[in-house]
């Protein structure tokens, strides 16, 4: 029962018509009038008074209910007029903005994973070549990347199966962790500690979406089903030796199955002192976005499953193949689409309502993706459907889609939890100073880490200090006496705690992950919980 009432729970109805803020005015008064009505019918009456009575009182009912029910007519009509059953003059243009712009809110969400990969791929591949060089680089507040951490340094490249065919990548025996995704951020394969070979070495054969020879023995295979796809890899340690993660990097070889026992050419190249300014952030609320989205259209396969959505951008003039020229009309709506779409992925990610996002029930941390990713539809969902819901939460500020990721069990993998509000539900202010107490041990059995991204470009916060992350692999922490540890977030370093504090900026908002590598099962349990955040007066 809603409203927490159970089968034979007494109440006062005019207290709960009262209270009910999901009823409208109009419904109240006909509910309630036609309550009073049944009640007054059905009451125990004698001879020709009570018909009389009976007369008088279903005369009453009918005009009540009748003007009740025009009231809520004339309250929550349609804004659409018909004359005779056809559309008035001016009804037909208003449905059909509508109508545009209902369709170009819900594929600027669906699609947005694939924008943010498109440039993602753009903003690395300036001086690379797609099947030949990748980047590598130790991330910092230099680069503007939806959520990157500077723990362990990255390696990203594209991968052009068009024009390589069935490609190989060839992982050494190490710590790493990747994964390869489509075009369309769609998971195809994990990579290393958390892939198939477990860190101890393999070969892995990527297949384009026409492929359909024979597949040789001795590869962990993948098949992708667009032409374009991502290599996103990262190089762990435990002592934090960021020259030896970003060396071992080059130990992994990327080749076209054609070239196996040639020589290797392919090369990582670093970026780790060059800025990286998002692309995505530049063509996300404008009329550019849907002009990348035409782009990556023309060049990429049509996957089946996404037939309905390729409807959604034909009737906006989007369709692979023919130019897309929009009027001034359809220019404003894919505009306007694109504004209102983005702040509400915004509110998906800041002010999520599933009751799944919280971690434990008496803290304020939430979870992150909201569902983990299933290898079987290679997307955040389950058999019957994908949770756009939890796409939406997860891509607004997120990249990746990895099987490891969010993943909710004890071992390898890695747990999330992010921290967007204090100990009072507070969303949390760049101008105020905070604390967090990290109990300890943390369990995971490689590290721990908690960063503080900037809300606006989801990336790391960029402020003279330089700095974002505290994490147990290079911060030489001071404990607590009770072996706890306090890290500091806000405008200015209490005296003494240089270096366990992070600054934000006043006048914006700031959120924070913190990282679990290999969590162990205290984790998950409740046994161990994560403070808090607390402002610090």
């Amino acid at each position: 029962m809603p409203n927490g009432l159970n089968k034979g729970t007494t109440f006062d109805f005019g207290i709960l018509m009262a209270n009910t803020i999901s009823i409208t005015k109009p419904l109240v008064l006909l509910v309630s009038l036609v309550l009073v009505a049944s009640m007054i019918t059905s009451t125990s009456l004698s001879g020709g008074y009570a018909a009389a009575q009976s007369n008088s009182t279903s005369n009453m009912s009918s005009a009540l209910v009748t003007n009740a029910s025009s009231l809520v007519k004339t309250q929550g009509e349609s804004p659409y007029k018909f004359e005779r059953g056809y559309p008035a003059p001016g009804t037909a243009d208003r449905a059909y903005n509508d109508t545009d712009l209902g369709r170009a809110i819900e594929a600027y969400k669906f699609f947005y994973p694939t924008i943010s990969l498109e440039s993602l791929l753009q903003d690395i591949s300036a001086s690379l070549k797609p099947n030949q060089s990748a980047a590598k680089f130790a991330a910092g507040p230099r680069h503007q990347l939806l959520t990157a951490n500077g723990d362990t340094p990255y390696g990203a490249g594209a991968l052009d199966l068009k024009a390589s065919g069935p490609t190989v990548i060839e992982m050494p025996p190490g710590t790493f962790i990747g994964f390869v995704d489509d075009h369309n951020f769609r998971w195809i394969v994990d990579l290393g500690v958390n892939g198939p070979d477990k860190g101890q070495g393999g070969k892995y054969l990527i297949l384009p979406p026409d492929y359909n020879g024979s597949v040789p023995a001795g590869y962990y295979t993948g098949r992708s089903d667009t032409w374009k796809a991502a290599l996103i890899l990262r190089s762990l340690s435990t002592d934090g030796n960021t020259t030896k993660e970003l060396d071992a990097l080059d130990g992994i070889k990327v080749y076209p199955l054609a070239m196996a026992g040639e020589p290797f050419t392919f090369q990582f190249i670093d970026l780790t002192n060059q800025p990286i300014h998002s692309k995505l952030l530049e063509r996300e609320d404008n009329l550019n976005y849907w002009k990348e989205l035409k782009a990556v259209l023309d060049s990429e396969t049509t996957p089946a499953q996404f037939r309905s959505m390729y409807g959604m951008l034909q009737s906006l003039g989007i369709e692979k193949g023919k130019p897309f020229n929009p009027d001034a009309r359809m220019t404003s709506i894919l505009e306007e689409a694109a504004k209102t779409a983005l702040a509400e992925m915004r509110v998906n990610a800041y002010a999520n309502r599933e009751p799944v996002r919280i971690v434990w029930q008496d803290r304020n941390w939430e979870w992150l993706p909201l569902r983990q990713y299933n290898t079987t539809t290679k997307d955040l969902g389950v058999a019957a459907f994908q949770d756009l819901q939890a796409t939406d939460h997860f891509y607004f500020p997120a990249i990746g889609a990895s099987a490891s990721i969010g993943k909710r069990e004890a071992g390898n993998g890695s747990l999330y939890y992010v921290g967007l509000r204090d100990s009072t539900s507070a969303f949390l202010d760049g101008g105020k100073t905070y604390k967090l107490t990290v109990p300890t041990p943390v369990p995971g059995n490689l590290f721990w880490s908690t960063t503080v991204y900037d809300v606006d470009t989801r990336s790391m916060i960029a402020t003279d200090q330089d700095k974002a992350v505290l994490s147990s692999l290079f911060t030489k922490f001071q404990p607590n006496p009770d072996g706890t540890i306090d890290l500091y977030l806000g405008p200015k370093a209490p005296a003494g705690k240089e270096d366990q504090w992070i600054k934000t900026i006043p006048g914006k908002g700031w959120f924070v992950y913190f990282r679990i590598y290999g969590p162990e099962a205290a984790a998950l349990d409740g046994t161990w919980k994560l403070n808090n955040i607390v402002e610090v007066k």
